[in-house]
């Protein structure tokens, strides 16, 4: 599954992509900033790993960018504050998780894209087992 990294931090960004190569994927690719990232939503990603703090868009405006263009983009939104009404937001505009950035991120990281795989098998499932009805 085809997935984009998105961090203005450059220490976040080699990190996370670092994580993600150790964990088996190989279709990574990294933006510096949440335009680039919606400059190239036509590559077609599965998942976008979305941090919230960026100086050129914050991370809901590009969350609401991308489910405008592909509601099934599974987007994480990371932030480096433990924010109700952040994490609220960003369920309501259609994050499949939000994480706070801390000392557990990566394993946090890790849980939440199995569950992504997970949902992504059910749903594949269920779509196969659909049988239509007959005239």
């Amino acid at each position: 599954m085809k997935l984009f990294l998105v961090d203005d931090d450059e220490f976040s960004l080699n990190m996370y992509h670092q994580h993600l190569l150790n964990l088996g994927y190989t279709d990574i690719t990294l933006f510096s900033n949440g335009s680039s990232c919606l400059n190239n939503l036509s590559l077609q990603p599965g998942i976008i790993i979305l941090d919230q703090e960026m100086d050129d868009l914050c991370g809901l405006s590009v969350l609401r960018k991308v489910k405008g263009f592909n509601p099934d983009i599974y987007v994480i939104l990371l932030s480096g504050t433990d924010d109700n009404e952040l994490l609220l937001h960003s369920i309501k505009y259609g994050a499949f998780d939000y994480i706070t950035k801390d000392t557990g991120q990566l394993e946090k990281i890790t849980t939440v894209l199995a569950q992504i795989h997970e949902a992504k098998e059910l749903l594949t499932y269920h779509s196969s087992s659909v049988q239509k009805p007959s005239d």
